[in-house]
């Protein structure tokens, strides 16, 4: 009988004594910390707002070249300008786009800017009424705005801390309006250098004209909806005419901007 229950009891304190460590291992899952397995985040689709300030400080217009009917005015002579610059190069920009994947998006904006317009150049013909064999030296200055309404797609990069680079293009039309326009010319050959100047005013031109636009940048994510973005903007607008008068026209050969930009995107959804 001592005997049964000796082995009864080490039966039971062996398993008792195996019972632990199982116990222990529920123990420590119990105390563990929970982890929580989520699918990945997937974008939201959307509409956004964007707003932009630019600048673009190196501007050029191509080869603006003047025409002139016969006989020509006096003082003035048909050339192509040899030097032409502008002044002012800020901008700015609205728009709403569409969120479509996390690589995808799309807008459609409204940009402004004006400038002004400084050419000069020298002809190899006489000034109207000059000397037969001198040359005519021409300068040109007008003031201008445009709007630009422009369709536009980008790929976005992936996003990394925040920091998202992409790349985009854009097609659309830019009406450019010239205000009044100054032609001055004088005869600046050394058979009558320092001579008169005789100065010229048209009324400018106004036309739709067709444009493109390729841009690169990056956006930071400012909050869940908000992202700032900064960026190049390079943009080719078509030739057209500055002024067009009864003895004289002047055409501008295009408008090409190099242009650093920075906004903000809103979205909306």
């Amino acid at each position: 009988m001592n005997t049964r229950h000796t082995l009864l009891n080490a039966s039971a304190l062996a398993l008792l004594l195996a019972g632990f460590p199982a116990m222990a291992a529920d123990d420590e899952l119990l105390d563990a910390p929970e982890v929580t397995i989520s699918a990945a985040q997937t974008p939201v689709e959307g509409f956004y707002l964007r707003a932009d300030l630019g600048s673009a400080p190196w501007s050029h217009e191509g080869d603006p070249s003047l025409s002139i009917s016969a006989p020509a005015p006096a003082g003035l002579a048909a050339t192509r300008f040899d030097d032409a610059r502008f002044g002012k190069p800020l901008s700015g920009a609205l728009g709403v786009g569409y969120q479509f994947s996390d690589m995808l998006r799309a807008d459609f904006t409204a940009d402004y800017f004006q400038n002004d317009f400084d050419g000069s150049g020298e002809s190899t013909f006489a000034c109207g009424g000059a000397v037969a064999g001198s040359t005519c030296g021409l300068s040109t200055k007008a003031d201008y705005s445009a709007v630009g309404l422009m369709a536009n797609a980008y790929v976005d990069l992936g996003t990394l801390a925040g920091f998202t680079p992409y790349i985009g293009a854009g097609a659309g039309s830019t009406r450019v309006s010239f205000d009044d326009v100054s032609v001055t010319g004088a005869c600046v050959s050394g058979v009558c250098s320092g001579g008169p100047s005789t100065t010229y005013d048209y009324q400018g031109e106004s036309s739709w004209r067709f444009t493109y636009a390729i841009m690169a940048g990056v956006s930071y994510d400012v909050s869940e909806r908000l992202k700032l973005d900064i960026g190049y903007r390079y943009s080719d607008v078509a030739g057209g005419d500055v002024f067009k008068g009864a003895d004289a026209r002047l055409t501008d050969d295009g408008l090409r901007r190099h242009e650093f930009r920075a906004g903000l995107r809103l979205a909306i959804w």
